[in-house]
């Protein structure tokens, strides 16, 4: 029996990539997986939701702006509520190529991950970010490595494979601000095997970074708490 996917697409404001990125995951061919395509919408502005009505896609339509850590959280909340075995996080901007899905499951049918990240710094092909959030990704590299003692890094990556047990833990709880950095935090402390895989990426084909101020104090400071809070975190 063919194991159950979704493809969780958070989507912002963006109509200009959207299209390829749902069109290219038409193409995908991968034996063994039965997959959903579920479009995000965190209250766009634009012609998101047209879009993913044309294509005929899942949509949850957001009644509030969650932004990017409740958008995915709603669509894990979907994943668990309707007995998904496996759930990928792949943005809508194009920067996650479709075709490198395959590599992410074929790490956890491999490794047997709890969750799987998709990274650009392990072989460092493809589009490698700009130098400044290239800084701020190795500190934050550094910073989980102290306080999980794992090695992961492309720890801010949002091209992310979750199992039945990451999809049943994040679905109790995920950040809901700059969620991945500290998510890892709180997976690693719950137990969950967690994965890296190079894959290629791409720039974005349109659209804002949600996370526009990425190198600033502001942003580092507030992660930073975040994973602390995460690390003492009780796990219920």
């Amino acid at each position: 029996m063919p194991l159950k996917l979704l493809i969780i697409i958070p989507c912002y404001n963006e109509q200009a990539s959207l299209p390829n990125v749902l069109a290219a995951l038409n193409e995908l061919d991968l034996p063994g997986y039965d997959i959903t395509q579920l479009v995000v919408n965190d209250c766009s502005t634009d012609n998101t939701v047209s879009i993913a009505h044309k294509y005929n896609v899942k949509l949850l339509d957001l009644p509030v702006n969650l932004g990017i850590g409740g958008a995915v959280q709603s669509g894990l909340l979907y994943a668990f509520a309707n007995n998904f075995d496996l759930a990928v996080q792949m943005d809508g901007d194009g920067q996650h190529p479709p075709a490198e899905l395959a590599k992410l499951l074929s790490c956890r049918e491999v490794t047997q991950a709890n969750l799987v990240i998709g990274s650009r710094f392990i072989e460092r092909q493809g589009f490698q970010s700009s130098f400044t959030r290239r800084l701020g990704i190795g500190y934050f590299y550094r910073l989980n490595q102290f306080f999980t003692g794992k090695r992961i890094f492309d720890s801010t990556s949002g091209y992310r494979l979750f199992d039945r047990k990451a999809i049943a833990l994040a679905a109790t709880y995920y950040p809901d601000d700059y969620p991945e950095p500290e998510s890892l935090v709180y997976f690693a402390k719950a137990g969950l095997g967690v994965h890296e895989t190079p894959v290629v990426m791409t720039v974005r084909a349109g659209g804002k970074s949600s996370i526009r101020n990425f190198t600033s104090l502001y942003y580092c400071i507030k992660v930073t708490i975040a994973m602390f809070f995460s690390a003492i975190r009780k796990i219920q």
